[in-house]
């Protein structure tokens, strides 16, 4: 079985290392390679992955980043050709800007540095997962900082206290006066916190949770890189 397409996630990776390396250091036995190697192994991507041997191993690194020769404009030889559609779009989206790929690529590593939640991070498939500048692995902690249900439930317990319902902070829709005994006590967590600030072993507070219906948290989620509640109910009142 062949080994699975590469992700958008893997490309960043292999791209930040493509610009920190020379090209005469593209080798399978460069120590920097066997090291992204065992990275890309971690990510909490793939299910299946083919052959385990070969997924990802030293030789399909180096060839990855020898597709990107022939890409870059700045290098001078052939380069191998046999690159990808997300390849080329990923390497002119960071091209001329090496310090958002290195930003992004750093909280990629940070968040599977923790094996702890790599298995629980697994459970989040990627068809619940939205289109992220920042990677899907990242998307995928943020994903189950809202899940925490022990801050969830005491982040909804003091809300319905102060508040006496639950009710959306953006919007204002409350489940249980539209569906009735149905909808009480229902209501969605959204993790406020940007995608290029969250870090797994900061607790997530009760500030961090903001309180919203469906229609809203998917919006909120849709535009994650830029979007807060704040903003979002500014938008809805305009």
């Amino acid at each position: 079985m062949r080994s699975p397409n590469w992700h958008r996630d893997e490309i960043i990776l292999a791209l930040d290392l493509y610009f920190t390396i020379e090209s005469k250091e593209i080798d399978s036995k460069n120590p920097k390679i066997i090291g992204l190697s065992s990275l890309l192994n971690k990510l909490p991507l793939h299910d299946i992955r083919g052959d385990n041997l070969k997924f990802r191993n030293p030789n399909g690194v180096t060839l990855k980043l020898s597709n990107f020769r022939a890409i870059d404009p700045n290098y001078k030889g052939k380069g191998m050709d046999r690159f990808s559609k997300l390849d080329k779009e990923v390497f002119y989206e960071f091209w001329q800007n090496k310090q958002k790929l290195k930003s992004i690529a750093n909280q990629i590593k940070h968040t599977v540095s923790y094996s702890n939640i790599i298995n629980k991070l697994y459970r989040i498939q990627e068809q619940e997962l939205v289109s992220v500048k920042e990677g899907s692995v990242v998307y995928k902690l943020h994903r189950y900082k809202e899940r925490d249900s022990r801050i969830t439930k005491k982040k909804k317990d003091n809300y319905f206290k102060k508040n006496g319902k639950l009710d959306c902070e953006v919007c204002g829709f409350n489940f249980n006066e539209v569906y009735g005994e149905l909808g009480f006590g229902f209501i969605e967590a959204h993790h406020k916190i940007p995608l290029n600030r969250i870090q797994h072993e900061v607790e997530t507070t009760l500030d961090d949770l903001a309180l919203v219906c469906s229609n809203c948290h998917r919006m909120l989620h849709r535009g994650l890189d830029n979007l807060s509640v704040l903003s979002l109910r500014k938008m809805l009142k305009n």
